[in-house]
């Protein structure tokens, strides 16, 4: 069944195609272009009171990266304050774990709009190797790789690049990767294309899963936004509009909310763990 099924759907999108064309060069032409958010793409925060620190003796720092495309730098925010980084390192000093366990937070932000998997590997290739390895490192990528048409295997040997290059040249000990937006839900997307991107987009997701969970240290956190955003609203829908920017394309203040505490919550378990492992 499943054959006759998969060539129904390809001899669908064969058919749509002149459609497909005509919507995608309109929302190409027609959507508006946010810039990214200014603000600081780096810092470095004090976790613990001084004189607790000073007490201690040995200083500990947790190293987090953010790197990835126009999500991950925030666009559909006005400040880097609202924005995806901006709203994880308060939600992460929160955790009582950093406290804890580490005295200080060095985080930094490599992200740009338009990055693909192959940009992002580039600019890893490229950024100098850091002085302490890297505890965190978070990466928001597959949105351009679907409407850039990355084949599936490409797809695939990128990410396996990036974890390499992540792990080897950074020391990554955690390395996260958020799921792919829904992208047949978001307003910039006329119907059929939205369901023929959103299909692509979850074919690429389900690469990333399997990648994700051949490697040790390397966890796909998939990002229910919907889920979330009514978790905290305490079960009350809410309007998938506010889930998006004025572009119907790039995630809002409040979503990047609720994926910041997506975020933070796992990292905190991560860290937890790796806690429980050294005291075994």
């Amino acid at each position: 069944m499943v054959a006759p099924l998969k060539m129904s759907a390809i001899a669908k999108d064969v058919l749509l195609a002149p459609i497909y064309l005509y919507q995608g060069r309109k929302v190409k032409r027609d959507t508006v272009r946010l810039p990214e958010p200014e603000g600081e793409r780096h810092g470095h925060i004090q976790l613990r009171d001084s004189t607790e620190m000073v007490a201690s003796e040995t200083t500990k720092t947790l190293s987090l990266m953010i790197v990835g495309d126009s999500a991950a730098a925030g666009v559909g925010s006005l400040t880097q304050q609202e924005a995806l980084a901006g709203k994880l390192i308060p939600a992460l000093q929160q955790k009582l774990v950093t406290h804890t366990q580490f005295d200080t937070l060095s985080w930094s932000l490599q992200a740009t709009t338009g990055h693909t998997s192959f940009d992002i590997l580039r600019r890893l290739y490229v950024l100098p190797t850091p002085y302490q390895p890297v505890d965190i490192m978070v990466l928001s990528v597959g949105v351009n790789d679907t409407t850039s048409n990355v084949s599936a295997v490409k797809w695939q040997q990128q990410l396996e690049h990036i974890i390499a290059i992540a792990q080897r040249k950074f020391g990554v000990r955690e390395l996260i990767f958020s799921s792919l937006p829904p992208m047949a839900q978001m307003p910039a997307l006329p119907s059929p294309l939205n369901n023929f991107i959103g299909a692509k987009a979850t074919r690429l997701d389900q690469v990333l899963e399997g990648v994700c969970a051949e490697h040790n240290g390397v966890h796909y956190m998939a990002a229910n936004f919907t889920l979330t955003a009514e978790k905290h609203a305490h079960g009350t829908p809410i309007d998938s509009a506010a889930m998006f920017a004025s572009d119907g394309f790039h995630p809002s203040s409040l979503t990047y909310g609720f994926w910041a505490q997506q975020l933070a919550e796992l990292i905190a378990q991560l860290l937890n763990s790796q806690l429980d492992g050294h005291s075994n």
